[in-house]
């Protein structure tokens, strides 16, 4: 099978997920939208508002597929209803959905693809997986790491990257996008081949 599309014709939806807002920039929570621009960079896209959907949308081709990017524009918890709604809105199907997320189960640059299973505590994952009705999408986890000592993961995921982390960050989120390009390309089993 050359590419995951139930339709394949149809665009494949690639979600980057987030918070919205400068208070958030450079969190790992933020890692989906970070990886959402670099990918839009490589298409020649710019995002704008779309409206119906409540995410910021970029479309273009992408290893030879029309692919639609989205950033939610809402909190993190609320990502479901602009990924359902630009689901919707592009005619595609949840299993030509994509979503990057930071992921604390993987090491820090870890980049992991699967599809569908459990959210693992993200609540974006968990109120994407509400609103699609299923959890049969598939995931690009970028790994963040595990708090140090007794931190509590809720506010670990919202600090900013540590300097070391910061060095090693623009290779992990390139390589994040090559993953989804691996989606895009070949499909799943391809794709896991070649990343993991």
């Amino acid at each position: 099978m050359s590419s995951p599309a139930a339709r394949p014709d149809g665009p494949l939806l690639v979600v980057g997920l987030g918070n919205p807002g400068p208070d958030y920039e450079g969190t790992r929570h933020n890692v989906g939208f970070v990886v959402a621009d670099v990918l839009a960079g490589r298409l020649g896209a710019r995002f704008s508002v779309h409206k119906r959907s409540g995410a910021d949308v970029a479309e273009g081709r992408l290893a030879g597929r029309r692919v639609v990017l989205a950033k939610p524009r809402g909190y993190m918890n609320l990502s479901g209803g602009p990924v359902a709604g630009a689901a919707r809105f592009f005619s595609v199907a949840p299993t030509d959905v994509i979503v990057v997320h930071d992921d604390l189960d993987l090491e820090f640059g870890v980049v992991r693809l699967k599809r569908g299973g459990g959210e693992g505590g993200h609540n974006g994952l968990r109120s994407i997986s509400k609103s699609l009705a299923t959890k049969d999408y598939l995931r690009v986890r970028f790994g963040i790491g595990r708090p140090p000592g007794r931190q509590d993961p809720a506010d670990y995921v919202l600090k900013r990257w540590s300097a070391a982390e910061r060095k090693e960050l623009d290779v992990s989120v390139e390589l994040a996008a090559d993953a989804v390009e691996a989606l895009v390309a070949e499909g799943l089993e391809p794709a896991q081949n070649r990343i993991h």
